[in-house]
């Protein structure tokens, strides 16, 4: 999903500037639409985009315009290379954590399952069943449902051609319509819910986590006994679980209308 990027420059300040014409060429190519789009003189853009030439950061596309040069890939890709995932959630997993006392935990997608990357255990007398390197089964957890409500419907198909729909508890969805209609209603609402399909008397409420390419990566949890979650709870703490998922969206580096999607 492209956005079109409007930047603000603080008048005066060349260092903005630069990073606001850097950012842009990554959308536009034109030296007239950069200056639109940044706010930064035509004049001005155009010796900036001559610095970022020399440094490798852009290069002319042939067209009379410009475009992201070899030096961002490479950066990018020292950068990728040390990036933890976990770590970037792991702020707004603690504030999750604190604001609901339940269990949180964030998965990412692993082929056709997720994996648990991180968990802080609830303020409860009890221990949630899960561990950091646990895999979980998509249909019938509220992570794997907020995943699976990102894909097509032919994507989902694909992977409950490979994995099956087990009956996990009396209440998990078993059939390939039954899941991508209960899957609409997770994208209507932006979140998803585990009432005890992957275990009795467990509840979890769950929300995709995008990452750069605005692709769903994985997804951010909450988790406790059904007894301990009414459904006023549910209400309550499902916006938290969502506004935390979009955090670590952003920090992940997502498109904004991706991580809201």
């Amino acid at each position: 999903m492209t956005s079109r990027l409007t930047i603000v420059v603080r008048e005066g300040s060349s260092i903005d500037k630069a990073l606001a014409v850097l950012e842009a060429i990554a959308e536009h190519h034109r030296v007239t639409d950069i200056a639109v789009a940044t706010g930064v003189s035509k004049s001005t853009v155009h010796r900036i985009l001559q610095s970022l030439v020399e440094w490798g950061f852009a290069r002319p596309d042939g067209n009379g315009g410009y475009e992201p040069g070899p030096r961002i890939l490479t950066l990018a890709g020292r950068v990728m290379s040390r990036f933890d995932p976990a770590r970037q959630a792991s702020g707004a997993l603690s504030v999750l954590h604190e604001r609901t006392g339940y269990t949180t935990h964030f998965a990412i997608r692993s082929g056709d399952e997720a994996v648990y990357v991180d968990k802080l255990e609830g303020r409860r007398p009890y221990q949630m069943p899960s561990r950091v390197g646990m895999s979980l089964r998509l249909h019938c957890t509220a992570i794997g449902k907020a995943v699976l409500a990102q894909l097509s419907a032919e994507e989902v198909r694909a992977v409950c051609a490979r994995t099956g729909l087990p009956g996990m508890t009396p209440k998990t969805l078993t059939t390939v319509e039954g899941l991508l209609a209960h899957l609409a209603e997770v994208r209507a609402r932006g979140y998803a819910l585990d009432d005890e399909e992957n275990l009795p008397g467990v509840l979890c409420v769950g929300a995709p986590v995008f990452d750069h390419t605005g692709q769903v990566l994985g997804g951010i949890s909450i988790s406790a006994l059904a007894m301990d979650m009414s459904r006023d709870d549910v209400e309550q703490f499902a916006p938290e679980v969502v506004a935390a998922a979009r955090e670590v969206s952003l920090a992940l580096g997502a498109p904004a209308p991706a991580a809201h999607r």
